[in-house]
């Protein structure tokens, strides 16, 4: 027993020294990676000088039942750009959100012939805005998200296809940066920005004024998760072509190679990040030359959940999308053309981000019962507590320092004690019980996964 004892303490303390060492290594590059950034940012003087060289962009609007923000994200789409249309695609809304638009850009029927090269569910009408001949507007009968963005693409002019969430904002020159990649690298495919939370702050008109932070402990949270996620997450992986989601409030992608790879699928909750693991499946397994970008200077601000209830099942649909990402790509794994992503992304993300909740679960609970039950040492206690605690303060708070010394988006004073503050006091309550939702979200894909193999064999089973 004793030996059982000794070796889930080790196997406990080695986990979680080897995911705080990867988030270590992944800090180290995302700080290198923002420095040289911000230093091209510099001497290249962009955007203005590569705005002659921007490719036509389509950007698509999945829309369901969003009356209260569509009209908010259009006017946010005054960007410094020179040639893009706007495609919102009415996901068979229950509410006015197409009375809203018809009446506010005078929408009438246009005559358009809808090629379907993505199939979608039915498209009912296409309309085109009388006073804004870059906008069109498809109404269709409702399949969700994905689906309502591959009937976009199939209707979009341009070969650049940008994605944005109808309840976000963009920033004037959002469209212009998360574009420069493609412009510096022919083989680039996508490029994601920045998502930034909205709540609290100042927008006019729906164009955004000013950050500011909001007043509740919960959001506050989601302040310091989103910044940590983006600015050393992403931006660590970004440079190793390892980069496994773009999100879907704010990506672009080479509409050619996103119709080759069939678009979003429908049939998950996660379609943002499947798409990019089945890109990196797909072109790798081709040998093509490819990259998937991250770009941390363009901001879309999107507005977050403000209560428990919301926070709790946005949590669970993100990790059960991941595992259903992971699961239906499982190819990429240790591909023999996988490269970084394939060999080193997906397996960190299979052991650490999937299996990660359950892992840091027991091991809490381990730790915590031994060393009450003097089973476990003050010396392993004290250890597994700064790799578990003191380490995710520490990743906070160096993605709040990347913040300061580049961008300075919240450039209060007190909005930065605040952030600190927030950024320790997160890990002592709020984080575990993240990890308790996600835990929830892992059993809850197996359970499916059980009991749809079980469906299959009845069916397969003679009478």
């Amino acid at each position: 027993m004793m030996a059982f004892f000794l070796a889930a303490q080790w196997f406990f303390l080695l986990y979680f020294l080897a995911l705080n060492g990867v988030y270590a290594m992944l800090i180290f590059r995302a700080l290198g990676g923002v420095a040289r950034y911000m230093q091209s940012r510099d001497v290249a003087g962009l955007p203005h000088l590569l705005g002659g060289f921007a490719p036509p962009v389509s950007i698509v609007i999945p829309a369901r039942n969003e009356e209260a923000n569509i009209l908010r994200t259009l006017h946010s789409l005054q960007q410094h750009y020179p040639e893009y249309e706007i495609v919102v695609v009415n996901d068979g809304s229950t509410d006015r959100t197409l009375e809203v638009l018809t009446a506010a850009y005078s929408l009438e029927p246009f005559p358009e012939a809808y090629r379907a090269r993505l199939k979608t569910r039915p498209v009912r009408a296409i309309y085109q805005s009388t006073v804004d001949p870059r906008l069109r507007v498809i109404d269709k009968e409702h399949g969700g998200r994905g689906d309502a963005v591959n009937a976009g693409v199939n209707i979009a002019h341009y070969p650049w296809v940008c994605r944005v969430d109808a309840d976000s904002i963009l920033q004037r020159d959002s469209l212009m940066l998360i574009v420069e990649p493609l412009l510096e690298d022919p083989t680039v495919v996508a490029s994601g920005g920045t998502i930034r939370v909205a709540n609290g702050c100042r927008s006019q008109d729906g164009l955004f004024v000013e950050a500011d932070l909001p007043k509740r402990p919960l959001v506050l949270f989601q302040v310091v998760e989103y910044l940590r996620a983006f600015l050393y997450g992403r931006m660590g992986w970004s440079p190793m072509n390892a980069h496994l989601i773009i999100s879907g409030a704010f990506g672009i992608y080479h509409k050619e190679t996103f119709v080759a790879v069939g678009g979003y699928r429908c049939d998950t909750v996660g379609e943002d990040m499947e798409l990019i693991v089945r890109l990196h499946r797909t072109l790798s397994a081709q040998r093509k030359s490819y990259r998937i970008t991250f770009v941390p200077e363009p901001i879309c601000w999107s507005t977050v959940p403000d209560d428990i209830g919301t926070l709790r099942r946005q949590r669970i649909r993100w990790q059960v999308g991941l595992a259903e990402s992971l699961a239906m790509n499982r190819g990429l794994m240790f591909h023999k053309e996988g490269s970084f992503a394939g060999w080193f992304a997906y397996p960190f993300t299979v052991f650490f981000e999937w299996l990660g909740p359950v892992v840091e679960t027991c091991g809490y609970l381990f730790v915590i019962a031994g060393f009450a039950l003097g089973i476990v040492s003050l010396s392993v206690f004290i250890t597994f507590m700064l790799l578990a605690v003191g380490f995710g303060i520490l990743l906070s708070t160096c993605a709040l320092l990347l913040e300061e010394i580049s961008f300075h988006i919240y450039k209060r004073p007190r909005h930065v004690l605040m952030l600190f503050g927030i950024a320790v006091l997160e890990n002592f309550g709020y984080r575990q019980l993240n990890t308790l939702w996600r835990m929830a979200a892992v059993f809850q894909h197996l359970h499916r996964g059980v009991r749809a193999r079980l469906g299959r064999r009845k069916q397969e089973c003679p009478a």
